[in-house]
């Protein structure tokens, strides 16, 4: 399921219109989409809101009485303008602007940043890639061979360190899509597990250090140097993916 089919089923899973099995791959998706996840969690929220008991009111005795009356003499509804509006009624007006305001303006307030888009891509784009047949393009542990596989299928010259000797051996490279553009993606080893080194140009020429992150059982770190720049993620632990960075770093100043 995609999220704008999300989108759509959205409401009617609320409501539990849907059958089993599209209640199913809505759930799935809620599971492994953090954005639509939010979306669902903001519609419960809006959904409790609007049913506390602070928006529902007893209507004024009497009212019932002078609504008959109006409908029974239309002839004699001139005096309805004039009458004061019931509390209820501006409370109901209230609720009503704000599922409005919720509906159109939701959408915008749970926009991702772009550090947050691209920290989803980058986690997507590893994930992808211990699927069978998805790490590398370019299997090689010599770094000779993999960064000239790279020229004419980028529009840059991804750096490609040798670390083996550290004990972060170069699996491959191969093409992958990040920030709205293509990337070179570098795969190191460390023990059993597998260390994404994202790399494409940057925007800025000016260098940042090192910051961390974690998503779905990974450890991610991103940093810009020499107007490139870097995002790594792996399952090993953060002092580990550091001490990768830092050899990186090291290699390229």
């Amino acid at each position: 399921m995609t999220c704008s089919e999300f989108r759509t089923f959205l409401h009617g899973y609320m409501d539990g219109e849907l059958d089993l099995v599209r209640n199913v791959e809505i759930e799935e998706h809620l599971r492994t989409c953090a954005e639509c996840s939010r979306i669902y969690q903001a519609q419960l929220a809006l959904r409790s809101a609007l049913k506390s008991d602070e928006l529902y009111f007893r209507a004024p005795v009497g009212l019932e009485r002078k609504v008959r009356m109006a409908a029974q003499k239309p002839e004699r509804t001139a005096w309805l303008p004039r009458l004061p509006l019931p509390g209820w009624i501006g409370v109901a007006a209230a609720a009503a602007a704000v599922v409005a305001l919720a509906f159109f303006v939701s959408p915008m307030l749970l926009r991702p940043s772009q550090m947050e888009r691209i920290t989803r891509d980058v986690v997507s784009a590893h994930i992808r890639s211990l699927m069978p047949g998805h790490l590398t393009d370019v299997p090689s542990s010599e770094n000779h061979t993999v960064k000239p596989w790279f020229a004419g299928k980028l529009d840059f010259s991804p750096p490609v360190v040798d670390l083996s000797a550290e004990g972060f051996p170069l699996v491959g490279g191969r093409l992958d899509y990040a920030a709205g553009r293509p990337v070179a993606a570098l795969v190191y080893r460390r023990g059993k597990h597998l260390i994404n080194l994202f790399v494409w140009p940057s925007a800025s020429t000016q260098e940042s250090a090192e910051a961390a992150d974690a998503r779905q059982g990974y450890n991610v770190l991103f940093w810009t140097r020499g107007q490139t720049t870097f995002w790594a993620i792996s399952d090993v632990n953060g002092a580990e993916l550091r001490r990768f960075a830092g050899l990186v770093r090291a290699r390229l100043s």
